[in-house]
């Protein structure tokens, strides 16, 4: 096919007109085009008074080479891009492989074990979706937490209870199949082609199960509420693993997808001596604005055009003394929810639903912790960390799962917030008015201050006095690492283990966390192919 890039519309113009704009840089006749499709749109909103979306679509005609040697324009070339595929051969194992966790990683890596031939064992210490929803709402509603189903832990992993972005900043061929397979088991289409696509909260809950479905359909077997409680490890190989404190099971590779919250299994591992260092991480809160107020500012006129839908922003600073601070999983139309896996603790995260009409704006402003704010040198100082600052959110907030939350303009002030303002809070069980400057450490409420009236200036409102702060964003990623082969992608010194994904340090979110299950599937495939 034949790529036409930088074709320009307005909002509100059909995307039937990309086809006469593409015929036009190849002086062709529409009827001549025998099929076409978008492969990429962005969005161009520098100007508020001239916001146009940016397309890249496909086209087949007949005779393309001859064609495209008529053609001298930069924006058109041949279409070059190559397909995902499974390594090539078969692979034998006397012991099943095992798959421990099924958020992103793991579900991704036992797909693609199954499609290679080999038939995982997937044990995921939470519920199914269904099971898992109906906990995290009754915690959202009653404040009972659950601490093995909750929005951390179960079918989907954390990402189930999300915006759904697929943010994908990697060129690697696998993100593609992530996006297929997406795809295929429900997704909306538009994901494929569209700039920062999402899936929403709500239809990734049936993705999920599609996805489960048909790794059973192939031979894989799931088993949830079966929490890895231990490891046996003989001459520094894998030999077997606990399942919820009693059972063995033999095996002899894992692929470890625990997710960044799974922390009685971090101590565990530590104490059993698998290779674990510190990680840098970011904390702070969420901060919420009213969307109707996002949308003027970004798209100006434009605001509430159909096409555009909700706008997003993102945004980093770095302080005058180099702290660096930013905005993360900005969720359009969101809510802010009670994200705690772990008793008398408070951690929240943000999430949305596919159609974002949600009245309010939010996204996490944090600050990036470094190893030398941990105060210690023990490989699990990060994860200490961010239990203290969790502990004290609870108390802060009332000690029964109320988050602590403050108005922008008392937490600039150092006052304590007596009632909210304009911008209401959408976490549930509820809020109790604080001041978020007793919580922090003293370098987070110094950085944040800064950061907030910073952006405040390149974004009209940010640092709006009815802006709500909302505590503690404190799982944006793993405050730990836990050491691999970089050629094997075994662990460094436990033969048959696969640190794996966002939980073992090396991804950041949905897509990336699929890449990297896909990459230790095919790492065991090569160790047993034939």
């Amino acid at each position: 096919m034949i790529r036409v890039q930088n074709l320009k519309l307005k909002p509100n113009e059909e995307k039937e007109i990309l086809l006469e704009k593409a015929c036009k840089k190849l002086r062709l006749d529409k009827k001549s085009v025998l099929k076409w499709k978008i492969v990429k749109q962005s969005l161009d909103a520098r100007k508020k008074g001239n916001i146009f979306f940016i397309y890249t679509i496909d086209v087949k005609v007949d005779n393309e080479s001859r064609l495209l040697r008529t053609i001298k324009d930069k924006d058109v070339a041949k279409v070059m891009d190559t397909e995902y595929s499974l390594p090539v051969g078969k692979a034998t194992m006397e012991k099943r492989p095992v798959v421990v966790g099924f958020g992103p990683a793991g579900m991704f890596a036992a797909l693609t074990l199954c499609q290679m031939g080999l038939k995982p064992i997937v044990l995921e210490r939470g519920k199914n979706v269904d099971q898992r929803t109906a906990d995290v709402e009754k915690f959202w509603k009653e404040g009972v937490l659950d601490t093995g189903s909750n929005v951390q832990f179960g079918e989907g992993g954390a990402g189930t209870f999300s915006d759904g972005k697929l943010t994908a900043r990697s060129k690697d061929i696998r993100c593609k199949k992530v996006f297929k397979e997406f795809v295929e088991h429900g997704a909306p289409k538009e994901i494929m082609y569209v700039h920062n696509p999402h899936i929403g909260t709500d239809k990734l809950r049936d993705v999920v199960k599609s996805i489960r479905e048909s790794i059973v359909s192939m031979g894989g077997e799931i088993r949830f509420e079966a929490k890895l409680t231990d490891v046996e490890i003989k001459n520094n190989s894998l030999t077997a693993v606990e399942i919820n404190g009693g059972e063995w099971l033999e095996c002899s590779d894992i692929v470890l997808a625990i997710g960044h919250s799974a922390r009685d299994t971090f101590e565990m591992l530590y104490n059993k001596g698998v290779e674990i260092r510190q990680k840098p991480f970011a904390m702070g809160a969420r901060i919420e604005h009213k969307q109707a107020v996002v949308d003027s500012v970004q798209f100006g006129e434009f605001a509430g055009e159909k096409s555009l839908g909700p706008a997003e922003y993102k945004f980093t600073y770095r302080t005058k003394g180099g702290r660096s601070t930013y905005t993360f999983c900005m969720c359009p139309g969101g809510f802010v929810v009670a994200a705690a896996s772990e008793e008398n603790m408070i951690a929240v995260n943000g999430m949305s639903y596919f159609s974002r009409d949600g009245e309010n704006a939010n996204s996490a402003l944090l600050v990036q912790i470094n190893e030398e704010d941990f105060g210690s040198k023990h490989p699990l100082a990060g994860m200490y960390f961010q239990r203290e600052l969790e502990k004290k959110a609870f108390e802060l907030g009332g000690g029964n799962y109320n988050a602590p939350a403050q108005r922008v303009g008392d937490f600039l002030k150092g006052q304590k917030s007596s009632e909210l303002g304009e911008v209401k809070n959408t976490y549930k069980p509820n809020v109790q008015c604080s001041d978020l400057n007793q919580l922090f450490p003293e370098f987070m409420v110094d950085a944040m201050k800064e950061a907030i009236v910073g952006i405040g200036k390149r974004f009209k409102g940010f640092d709006d006095e009815d802006a709500l702060l909302t505590a503690v964003e404190s799982r944006s990623s793993s405050p730990v690492r836990l050491e691999r082969n970089l050629q094997t992608g075994e662990s460094t010194n436990v033969l048959g283990l696969y640190p794996t994904g966002e939980g073992a340090g090396y991804a950041g979110g949905i897509v990336s966390a699929a890449v990297d299950g896909i990459l230790m599937a095919e790492r065991i495939f090569e160790k047993y192919r034939i």
